[in-house]
């Protein structure tokens, strides 16, 4: 083999090593990030708004998880409220399509109840 093209193959050999060790950092640094993500970075659950009745109709999440609460329903609006003696939360009326995330921070048994349909009513027991 001619002294040229095995210079140019460890060069291009060498090219390729580097370019493995960096997509290895890239990927590691990816791969951290992920580990270091916690369910507060979004909703530990979704709680859907329909046929005037919350799905699921109960939880059980742990003390600073967020539930979203989506209006499912075609047409309607709802208003998701809670108004317990160490928690409160008002979502405001909220049209079809429209969420709202309620950070739970107080260990408890709560009820998230629509001010617009009384029979509506959702458990969430915060441990």
């Amino acid at each position: 083999m001619p002294a040229g093209n095995a210079l140019g193959t460890r060069l291009r050999l060498t090219v390729v090593i580097a370019g493995v060790a960096a997509a290895a950092a890239i990927a590691g640094v990816v791969l951290a990030c992920l580990a270091q993500s916690s369910p507060a970075d979004g909703p530990a659950a979704r709680v859907s708004q329909r046929d005037e009745q919350f799905h699921p109709g109960a939880l059980a999440i742990r003390r600073d998880d967020t539930v979203r609460v989506v209006n499912d329903d075609g047409q309607v609006r709802h208003h998701a409220y809670v108004d317990s003696a160490g928690f409160k939360f008002d979502s405001g009326d909220q049209e079809p399509g429209q969420h709202s995330d309620i950070r739970f921070t107080v260990a408890g048994h709560f009820v998230v109840l629509c001010g617009i349909h009384p029979r509506m009513r959702l458990d969430v027991d915060v441990r």
